[in-house]
């Protein structure tokens, strides 16, 4: 299994009203290469500042277990060179298998970025593999390129360069951030 270049998403619900479509839009993405979740943690923060959490990911078995020998073995060729990374290796496979997938998320990590969000709401933090890339990635690297920066380009800056009229731009950005506002 190729690793595509993977993506940390953060969002905010202010007022959430889930009916599954994300984690359908999701399942769509996977079925088609597109995407996969290696891991994902949401959380509801109820009036009364209760928490709900849940672990998602839509890897396989068999590519929960690939991923966890690569993390254990990159962890383990750090701290002690090729013996520790055929270690690692192992010692990653197991974890994943006994813990049911990739949980890069604990609920103590998340607790840094969602013990801010405000009750009544929720957020989600996703970590994506952009599986589709992996041919771009790759031929790029062939031709002696890299990254230097990646990021989203707001509506609004897209109507500098003509990609969308202003009126277009308006309703994209109203869309993207509409809940945030309310």
């Amino acid at each position: 299994m190729a690793i595509g270049p993977v993506q940390l998403i953060v969002l905010g619900f202010s007022k959430p009203d889930f009916h599954g479509e994300i984690i359908a839009e999701l399942e769509r993405l996977r079925e088609s290469d597109m995407v996969r979740v290696i891991d994902s943690l949401a959380v509801y923060k109820d009036a009364e500042g209760g928490l709900e959490v849940e672990h998602l990911s839509n890897l396989t078995e068999d590519q929960a277990i690939e991923l966890g020998t690569k993390i254990g073995a990159l962890i383990g060729l750090g701290i002690e060179g090729e013996e520790g990374m055929e270690e690692g290796a192992v010692a990653g496979a197991e974890a994943v298998a006994a813990d049911g997938g990739v949980h890069v998320f604990t609920e103590e990590e998340g607790w840094d970025i969602l013990e801010d969000i405000p009750n009544g709401s929720a957020a989600a933090l996703i970590l994506l593999e952009h599986h589709w890339a992996v041919p771009l990635r790759d031929a790029i690297a062939r031709a002696g390129g890299f990254r230097l920066s990646d990021g989203f380009i707001s509506p609004l800056d897209l109507v500098e360069i003509g990609l969308v009229s202003a009126e277009e731009a308006a309703e994209l950005h109203a869309l993207e951030t509409s809940a945030a506002a309310g």
